[in-house]
C-alpha cells in the first residue's frame, strides 16, 4: 500500500510539474529585477543651519526617513550665496554617500554611484541596482514674485497684487518660465523615452492639482488656477507622488510651506511647493509622505526640524 501510494503522488508531481514550472516562470517574471527607492525632496534653509539647529540635525532628518536618494536644495543659502561653504557636501560625507553639486545652490545625494550628469546639471543618472538606473532631476526656482502672496494681497518683493487666474499664469511664468523651459529641454528626452525618472524641488509655487475649484470651494486657496511648472511635468506624463497617494487635495494637503507661521497667519499663505515627481515605463508609486515637526503636519516626525520647508519622501518601486 505504501508503495502504491508513492507511486501515485510521483505520477501526480510528474503532472503537476509543468504547471509548477510555468506559475514559477510568471513569479519570476514579475518580481525579479525590481528595486525599492526612497526618493526625497529637501529645502535644508540656507546650509541647514540658519533654525538654530545643527548640521547634524538635517542629517538626522535624512536617516530617519529612511531617504536612498535627497534632491537638496539651499546647500549653501539663496543660488546667489556663492561664497557660503557647500554645506551639502559635508552632509554627504557624514553620510558617507555619494554628491553631484548641481553648480548654484541645489545639489543630489545618494547611497548608490552617481555615473553621470545632464550637460547642464538639471540631473544625473544614478545606478540604484545593477541592471537600473534612475535619472533624477532637481531644482529650485525662484521664489519671487510668489503668486499665492500676490493674490492675497500679501506684501513680498514688491510684486503688484493681482486678482485672476490668468494673471496668477501670466506671473508665474514671469517668474520660473525660463528655468522650466531649461529643465525640460534635459528631462523631456528622458520622460519620453520612458527611462525611470524623478523631479525633486522647491518649486516656489503651489500646485495646479492643489488650486482646484474644490479646494477654493472649501476655502483652501483663494480662486482655481492650473500652475504652469507642476502641469508642465504632468503634461509631460510624470505623477506627483504626493497627490498620486494622497488623491484629495482638500483633505490631504500636504502643505510644505511653512512650518515657522501658523496657518492662521494673515501675513502668510501655507502651501505645498515641494515635490517628488515620478516617471516611467517600469516605475511605481508605493507610498508618498510629508516630513516635518510634528503630527499634525506630518506623517514622518523629526523634532526638533531645522528647517523652514517639510520635506517629502516618496518610495518607488523600479524594474
Amino acid at each position: 500500500m505504501l508503495r502504491l501510494q508513492f507511486d501515485n503522488d510521483t505520477r501526480r508531481l510528474r503532472f503537476l510539474k509543468p504547471l509548477l514550472c510555468v506559475s514559477c516562470l510568471f513569479v519570476l517574471s514579475v518580481n525579479v529585477g525590481a528595486v525599492e527607492v526612497r526618493v526625497m525632496s529637501f529645502n535644508i534653509w540656507v546650509g541647514g543651519e540658519p533654525g538654530g539647529q545643527p548640521l547634524e540635525q538635517t542629517v538626522r532628518v535624512i536617516r530617519e526617513s529612511n531617504a536612498d536618494i535627497v534632491g537638496m536644495q539651499e546647500v549653501r543659502g539663496q543660488a546667489k550665496d556663492r561664497k557660503r561653504p557647500d554645506n551639502g557636501a559635508k552632509i554627504a560625507e557624514m553620510l558617507g554617500w555619494h554628491y553631484f553639486n548641481q553648480g548654484s545652490s541645489t545639489s543630489i545625494l545618494s547611497r548608490w554611484p552617481i555615473k553621470s550628469k545632464t550637460p547642464n546639471k538639471w540631473g544625473a543618472r544614478i545606478a540604484v541596482s545593477e541592471s537600473i538606473d534612475l535619472f533624477v532631476f532637481n531644482v529650485h526656482f525662484p521664489a519671487s514674485p510668489y503668486q499665492p502672496y500676490q493674490l492675497l494681497g500679501i506684501p513680498y518683493g514688491n510684486a503688484p497684487f493681482i486678482k485672476t487666474e490668468d494673471e496668477a499664469i501670466d506671473w508665474a511664468k514671469k517668474s520660473r518660465g525660463k528655468q522650466v523651459a531649461s529643465l525640460l529641454d534635459e528631462l523631456t528626452p528622458v520622460a519620453k523615452a520612458g527611462k525611470a525618472v524623478v523631479v525633486t524641488g522647491d518649486f516656489n509655487e503651489p500646485s495646479h492639482q492643489d488650486w482646484t475649484d474644490r479646494a477654493a470651494l472649501a476655502g483652501r486657496c483663494p480662486i482655481r488656477v492650473a500652475y504652469p511648472s507642476t502641469k508642465s511635468l504632468t503634461d509631460l506624463g510624470l505623477s506627483d507622488s504626493f497627490r498620486t497617494v494622497h488623491v484629495d487635495e482638500v483633505t490631504n494637503p500636504g502643505w510644505t510651506w511653512t512650518p515657522t507661521t501658523k496657518p492662521s497667519d494673515p501675513k502668510d499663505k501655507h502651501d505645498r511647493i515641494d515635490f517628488v515627481f515620478a516617471g516611467g515605463a517600469n516605475v511605481k508609486v508605493l507610498d508618498s509622505k510629508v516630513v516635518g515637526e510634528s503630527k499634525e503636519n506630518a506623517q514622518v516626525v523629526v523634532t526638533p526640524w531645522p528647517s523652514d520647508h517639510r520635506a517629502v519622501i516618496t518610495t518607488l518601486s523600479i524594474e
